[in-house]
């Protein structure tokens, strides 16, 4: 039977996945059925009519819902997990080209069922931690305001604003409660203060999600083929592959997208979007123009050096924290990870290539978005189970899953595997199902005269 994925647009079939022989299931007629038991769904926690959120917004289900639990899948037992690590770390060279040995109900069937469980109270007091730490930092540097406690703030602040918009980010999943209007009021508060339009990004994070992997449709930090590449003019080529211009992308990204694709998120009659989602993108625009025209009025009243101060330099740190996470999430490994297209493209190999990453004393301020492989295959898990659910997960994905390295308290390490990675990963080929990031001589002859 096919496995089913359950998104926006209804509930549709996962793209076939192409598997080789495996021993740690069998789909012979002699299965023990007793196996086989319904996933128990917790009772959801209700805070959308205890905090009275508006019922003026649409009866709407706002999330990426890229693939959930469903009743009927098997819990496995020890010696299926043996099974499973065994054929995964076996001998002989790993391909991470190859198609998995395992299926996305395999991988869901080893996480433990409270995983899926949303605590909405437990995610509101990670949005009210948030905010008194943005609310305390910005009044500490505003009383002391002098130049040794500036550079301080600038960084601590700017971290925070990407803590709030990982908050934002699961409202925009639905992991941050099972209340639609709840995580739509949240996301559009959190998102709208940090100048990013909640329904237009996530409705182009969700085309992110449902197409990871893939060469044309992914949408966040896809590779170029070769012939889009070599059409770039050089400022445009310095701007994409020249630190450190690609980790301030993000504005200009929402903006006009990346190179090759046309659209904005601010606009509803966007290549982004379909005409029902018209009023979202118009909701969320305004949000993000009264957001404008509040720091606007705050320059005038505390003045532009202030406001600078206060706000505008955190804000480009932040938007340097997004470039930054985001592009290591998909690129800088060691080992070059495939891109897909056509019938190699599956939901689940396209996941596999994703990354996770170590950011030491990070991981907690900015809500463990480093657990990123689980996160991009079941984005409806609450970020509060990620860790438990990807240990659960390893040894069904074996190899393909790649350990990261272990942070220092900053992750500086990640400096170097980022200005390797953009040294290096410029193209694919126009060609070919399974492609692989290639290197442009001239660019990288480029990058060793600046060094």
């Amino acid at each position: 039977m096919a496995s089913w994925v359950l998104s926006e647009c209804g509930v549709r079939p996962l793209p076939r996945i192409y598997l080789r022989p495996r021993t740690g299931f069998s789909s012979n007629t002699n299965t023990n059925f007793s196996k086989f038991r319904p996933l128990q769904v917790s009772k959801p926690h209700n805070l959308g009519s205890s905090l009275k959120v508006s019922s003026g917004l649409r009866d709407k289900k706002w999330s990426a819902n890229v693939s959930v639990p469903l009743s009927g899948h098997t819990i496995l037992n020890k010696e299926e997990i043996n099974g499973f690590e065994e054929e995964n770390g076996g001998g002989g060279e790993f391909d991470p080209g190859a198609p998995p040995p395992f299926k996305l109900s395999d991988i869901r069937a080893a996480i433990p069922k409270h995983c899926w469980v949303k605590n909405p109270w437990r995610s509101m007091s990670y949005v009210v931690r948030d905010v008194v730490v943005v609310l305390g930092l910005a009044a500490v540097a505003a009383y002391f305001n002098n130049w040794v406690v500036w550079p301080l703030y600038w960084f601590a602040q700017g971290t925070m604003f990407w803590a709030l918009f990982v908050l934002g980010h699961d409202c925009g999943h639905g992991s941050f409660s099972n209340n639609p209007k709840l995580n739509s009021v949240v996301g559009h508060l959190l998102h709208s203060s940090i100048l990013v339009p909640y329904h237009g990004w996530r409705i182009s994070h969700r085309t992110h999600h449902q197409n990871h992997g893939h060469v044309e449709n992914d949408e966040s930090w896809h590779p170029l083929p070769e012939k889009i590449y070599k059409s770039l003019d050089n400022a445009t080529r310095t701007l994409r592959f020249t630190l450190p211009f690609p980790m301030l992308a993000y504005p200009f990204y929402l903006w006009s997208r990346s190179p090759g694709k046309k659209g904005s998120h601010f606009h509803p009659d966007s290549d982004l979007f379909v005409p029902n989602e018209r009023k979202d993108v118009l909701t969320s625009t305004a949000c993000w123009t009264a957001m404008a025209v509040l720091l606007g009025y705050l320059s005038f009243q505390l003045g532009p050096l202030q406001m600078l101060k206060l706000y505008f330099i955190p804000y480009w740190i932040f938007v340097m924290w997004l470039d930054f996470v985001t592009y290591l999430h998909h690129h800088g490994h060691e080992d070059k990870l495939p891109w897909y297209r056509g019938k190699e493209w599956s939901y689940l190999r396209g996941g596999l290539t994703t990354l996770d990453r170590d950011y030491g004393w990070i991981n907690n301020i900015h809500h463990d978005i480093g657990t990123h492989v689980i996160h991009h295959l079941f984005p409806q898990i609450p970020h509060y189970h990620l860790i438990e659910a990807t240990e659960a997960a390893k040894p069904v994905l074996g190899k393909y899953y790649r350990e990261p390295k272990k942070s220092a308290p900053l992750p500086f390490h990640l400096l170097g595997e980022l200005t390797r990675s953009m040294k290096r990963d410029h193209y694919v080929s126009d060609s070919g199902d399974v492609v692989y990031y290639q290197t442009d001589s001239d660019q990288l002859n480029e990058s060793k005269k600046l060094d």
